[in-house]
């Protein structure tokens, strides 16, 4: 028996099962051999093509955010507002057939962003330009759904396909550990009681995976799919922010019935009509946690102009990597004017964490 009938056979097996106590087990490992199962028929998929599967879209700017909804919502409208980029647009299905970038600069800090082909229902196994497309979003720092105000149902279907990828939006990394060893078998120690999942069951799971010997720290009440995503170690974390678009042809009362009966918070826009496009520049910014920090010379003015733009809980380090990788070598110790310090010019060492707007001086040997 191949892959792809094992695959369909456990389908079938969790499809006629009831999801109860007594079966939880049992669905536990039938996931577990089936998201493995998944994973090989990729990788064997991906040596036969002799290539993995995905645009190759560089990296640049303080950060990367990408568009996301389904075929013409207004996305290219919305990328050329908010940036400087020239996407085509145009009133049909599938006008954007590449990844087209932009830079938005807002408070000192160039955000990129990047236009992604319209995802079909089906993407992430293959229709449409399907992998390609979403194999973009895993690098990403935000995931920007671009939803038509006639069309909200479509959040469920972009979060869906983003899943199937490995894609979790808006979750967390389950806080678990699985530290494997030459022997003694499989060890679980939890801080707190697991009522979703049995500790067997944990064990069983990771036999799946092959590993027979394992000390196993869980530090949160999970379930067997947080398990899975925990064992295949491929699965990426990344925040959202939605936007309903085309508010323009609709009345308040119609955008106000929406933001009552939908399950998740949008900010309403009209990108064609420069609605709340403001309003949105300052959510991503606060949505990509980022804060300013400005450059002193020891012997000069703060350059207030240009801040150097890093993530919320970022340390001098951070800071040194981004002017020179070689700084941390020659770095002796830092001077910072800020409310991340006690009083103007203390000296603080490589690993002091920074605040908003300090103000911050290298000193190197």
């Amino acid at each position: 028996m191949g892959i792809p009938e094992k695959i369909k056979k456990i389908e079938d097996d969790l499809h006629r099962t009831q999801v109860n106590k007594k079966t939880e087990h049992h669905v536990g490992l039938l996931k577990a051999k089936l998201a493995r199962l998944k994973l090989e028929l990729e990788e064997a998929q991906s040596r036969k093509s002799g290539s993995s599967i995905g645009y190759d879209v560089k990296k640049s700017g303080d950060a990367t955010v990408v568009l996301i909804g389904l075929p013409s919502v207004g996305k290219s409208t919305l990328l050329n507002k908010l940036t400087n980029a020239k996407s085509k647009v145009a009133a049909y299905r599938f006008t954007t057939l590449e990844v087209v970038p932009g830079i938005m600069e807002y408070k000192g800090a160039r955000i990129q962003i990047l236009d992604l082909p319209g995802i079909i229902e089906g993407a992430s196994s293959g229709r449409g330009l399907g992998k390609r497309v979403l194999s973009v979003a895993r690098n990403s720092d935000l995931v920007l759904f671009v939803l038509d105000v006639f069309q909200p149902e479509a959040r469920d279907i972009l979060v869906k396909e983003l899943k199937t990828i490995g894609i979790r939006v808006d979750q967390k990394r389950p806080n678990v550990v699985i530290e494997e060893t030459g022997s003694g078998g499989i060890s679980v120690s939890t801080q707190v009681k697991l009522t979703r999942m049995s500790e067997e069951l944990v064990k069983e799971m990771l036999r799946v995976y092959n590993k027979n010997s394992a000390r196993v720290f869980i530090r949160e009440d999970i379930d067997d799919d947080q398990l899975v995503d925990v064992l295949l170690g491929s699965r990426v974390y990344i925040p959202s922010l939605t936007v309903m678009n085309k508010i323009d042809l609709v009345n308040a009362g119609f955008t106000n019935e929406l933001m009552k009966k939908l399950q998740y918070k949008f900010i309403p826009i009209s990108a064609e009509g420069d609605v709340n496009l403001t309003a949105l520049r300052e959510e991503i910014y606060t949505r990509l946690n980022l804060i300013r920090v400005y450059m002193r010379r020891r012997k000069g003015e703060t350059d207030y102009e240009e801040p150097m733009v890093v993530r919320n809980g970022s340390t001098v380090l951070e800071v040194c990597n981004k002017v020179h990788r070689r700084i941390k070598d020659e770095f002796r110790f830092a001077q910072i004017w800020g409310r991340s310090v006690k009083f103007g010019g203390q000296k603080v060492g490589i690993n002091h964490t920074l605040l908003d707007e300090d103000v911050i001086t290298l000193i190197t040997k």
